[in-house]
């Protein structure tokens, strides 16, 4: 792949690897620091005149994150870049906003439908379920494409975090429950969910996540309920979750993300991943 680098940011270098390693490229050489104020300082170690850039930075963590991204963006520019192309596997603050529809935002339906048909033996007979009403068009189409059920909770909040009341739509018994949402940070929500599903009826319950951010007590709220599997793609680092919970498993999504590099360097069309999983 002529006349392209590839740079890491600090969040998650094992995910950029993974992503150059399917690219067959080395990633650039850069070198962030920080001042003793904290700011961040980033140099890139090579010439990017006139090169396609890509800078792979996922958003958890500090809102450092994504100001070293911003400076890694403004060095591309100044060292005259062709372009410069942020892939952010975990956007920040997406909760702030919600579009029916964007542009270039990547989905991980295809590899969780994937999981779901080479992890759970019984997923013809399973039911998707969307924790609220905001999934309920995107998981939808997941139990379209697995021709199965649905169900919806319908869930109250009395503030961010804390949910007062939950409402189970559609018929669950005797079915395995696979709860699908795009975060998880505290998993009361997902926990109680699991709750609910059991009390009506189901066998199983499983819950896949896009983003797997797992703050204050979210790993003994997992470890006590009971899922047979919380399942999250690499988004965001696990390793260390993992160690304190035997729940957790991760979806690699290195070879998505590679692929819309790859397609979109060569001025190609990346919808093709909105329903494939590439080899």
């Amino acid at each position: 792949m002529p006349n392209i680098v590839l740079f890491s940011g600090s969040s998650h270098q094992d995910l950029s690897q993974k992503v150059a390693d399917r690219l067959g490229l080395e990633l650039g050489k850069v070198v962030t620091k920080k001042f003793s104020n904290q700011e961040t300082s980033v140099e890139i170690g090579e010439s990017v005149r006139g090169e396609d850039v890509y800078i792979i930075q996922s958003g958890c963590g500090e809102i450092n994150n994504l100001m070293e991204l911003l400076i890694m963006i403004n060095a591309c520019k100044i060292a005259s870049s062709s372009r410069v192309t942020a892939v952010i596997p975990c956007f920040p603050y997406a909760r702030q906003d919600k579009k029916d529809k964007s542009l270039d935002n990547l989905y991980a339906e295809p590899a969780v439908l994937q999981w779901i048909r080479e992890n759970i033996a019984e997923w013809r007979n399973c039911i998707i379920v969307s924790p609220d009403a905001g999934r309920a068009k995107r998981v939808t189409s997941i139990a379209d494409r697995l021709n199965v059920e649905f169900a919806l909770i319908h869930k109250e909040r009395k503030k961010a975090n804390e949910v007062d009341r939950m409402v189970l739509v559609g018929d669950v018994k005797d079915r395995v429950a696979i709860l699908v949402d795009d975060m998880a940070d505290t998993c009361g929500t997902i926990c109680h969910a699991a709750d609910k599903l059991l009390s009506a009826g189901a066998t199983k319950v499983y819950a896949i996540l896009t983003h797997g951010i797992f703050s204050g007590p979210a790993i003994s709220r997992i470890n006590n309920a009971a899922f047979e599997a919380v399942v999250v793609t690499n988004t965001i680092p696990q390793e260390d979750k993992m160690k304190h919970c035997s729940k957790i498993q991760v979806i690699d999504i290195s070879m998505i993300l590679a692929e819309a590099i790859r397609r979109t360097h060569n001025g190609e069309s990346v919808s093709y991943l909105f329903s494939h999983v590439p080899l």
